[in-house]
């Protein structure tokens, strides 16, 4: 069941809390040693959840619009009472003594924590061998990569472990495994999402984001977990819900600019990429969208852009374990963190310079367009275990433009790979427009079944 059906079947007593909860514990049970997603599952407390949640439905009491629904939670995130890890050594016994502000807003609404779910090491080392929780896998094939750094909860979902996830996303990690595991992953508008009580990679491109099976459901969990928190420094005042509201609405009218030399000429895809990419473009058009080309500045800049800015600020927070315990991080988080030791204050400061004039950029394209679309990944999933394909092919995308500029950024499927893997195509809309991302992403979601095409072993 999607997170919207769960919910309105418990809110309706057509299905019990305890019901759900012990179908997916069987379900993780059967194939979690296969795929890795959890690096803890609190089984007990979720349980005891779903009973509080069944006896607050028999009594009229609904808490909110995810009342019984499970949610898995990236293991950067705090929960209370769990540790917090960030899939490393040197936060092996890190207790999280309160819940990250989303967590808190989740629960607020009625949602079951499962469990912490794993992740590349400290959200940037890729998947790593020498770690001590291995890495999860792809459940369209657990020999392939199911993206980062939010892999546990993109596979977790895809897996139907749960039906929704909290990931994050600073050059791509909400969006990375939603384009791997075929599911739709939501990097809000930069402050939309809290971040307090999220262990930190970057203090300026960090997003909070949902990652599910369908676009209604990310849709809901993004109603609950936006707002304005007076604590997060980078959290923006702005109106926030009702993201559902034009879903059903199709794209007759709309204009959506098509950024065809991102995978054209910038990084040149895989060709079944780029036939799926025009193939999503032609869709839309003939269910009544106008497709523009549009131009924005390249790959390659925006990736330098972003390059500097990450270490520089990763390597702000990760310097004093760097010097004092290097050899408790696994090979992969080590060699990237340690780059931000050599960034200079100048190219900070240049790479901000020229942050600024991408925003505009993008700002200009979104003022003729009511959407972009473009390129996420340029290549089906790769094998997990050849690390010289996962070197290849990770730069090889185009969703860190949007942790450059801040605006909202939707990754979901595009087609299925001769090799049965998913191919993706990524939205972006205007800031704090995620309604009409929605609207766009819904339309082709229902044209090409998306939603309903799930892992095949699964």
């Amino acid at each position: 069941m999607t997170a919207v059906e769960a919910a309105r079947a418990i809110a309706a007593r057509e299905l019990s809390p305890v019901e759900l909860m012990t179908a997916l514990l069987e379900r993780i049970g059967r194939l979690d040693p296969k795929l890795n997603v959890f690096i803890r599952l609190d089984r007990d407390a979720a349980r005891d959840a779903a009973k509080a949640a069944e006896a607050e439905i028999v009594g009229g009491r609904v808490r909110g619009p995810l009342h019984g629904v499970p949610v898995g939670i990236k293991d950067i995130i705090d929960v209370a009472g769990l540790p917090t890890t960030c899939h490393s050594k040197i936060l092996a016994d890190n207790i999280a003594v309160a819940d990250a502000v989303c967590v808190s807003r989740l629960r607020g609404a009625g949602a079951i924590v499962l469990g912490k779910l794993s992740t590349h090491e400290f959200a940037i080392g890729g998947p790593s061998f020498d770690l001590p929780w291995p890495p999860a896998r792809n459940p369209w094939n657990p020999d392939h990569h199911p993206g980062g750094s939010s892999s546990g909860s993109g596979a977790g979902v895809a897996a139907g472990l749960f039906p929704m996830a909290l990931g994050s996303d600073t050059g791509g990690s909400v969006r990375n495994p939603a384009s791997a595991c075929g599911i739709v992953g939501l990097k809000p508008t930069y402050g939309l999402v809290s971040r307090r009580g999220v262990f930190p990679l970057s203090f300026t491109l960090d997003h909070v984001g949902p990652l599910t099976r369908t676009v209604a459901d990310n849709a809901l969990m993004l109603d609950v977990i936006a707002g304005y928190d007076p604590l997060d420094p980078g959290s923006a005042a702005a109106p926030a819900g009702h993201y559902a509201s034009g879903l059903e609405r199709g794209v007759r009218g709309l204009r959506i600019g098509f950024i065809r030399h991102f995978h054209e000429t910038d990084t040149p895809a895989d060709p079944e990429v780029g036939a799926a990419l025009e193939h999503v473009a032609g869709t839309l058009h003939r269910l009544g969208a106008e497709i523009r080309n549009v131009r924005v500045p390249s790959l390659e800049e925006f990736a330098a852009v972003n390059r500097v800015i990450l270490q520089s600020e990763a390597w702000t927070i990760h310097g004093p374990w760097l010097r004092e315990r290097p050899g408790d991080y696994g090979q992969l988080a080590r060699r990237r963190l340690m780059a931000g030791a050599f960034v200079g204050a100048g190219d900070y400061v240049q790479a901000s310079r020229r942050r600024l004039q991408m925003i505009e950029a993008v700002e200009d394209a979104l003022r003729d367009v009511d959407v972009l679309l473009c390129a996420s990944a340029m290549d089906p999933p790769c094998r997990i275990d050849k690390a010289d394909e996962i070197a290849r092919t990770y730069p090889r995308q185009a969703r860190t433009p949007f942790n450059v500029t801040g605006h909202p950024a939707l990754a979901m499927m595009a087609g299925i790979s001769t090799g049965g893997l998913p191919l993706s195509v990524q939205f972006v809309g205007r800031c704090f427009a995620e309604a009409t991302l929605f609207r766009v992403a819904r339309e082709w979601e229902r044209a090409a079944g998306t939603g309903e095409k799930h892992p095949p072993v699964m």
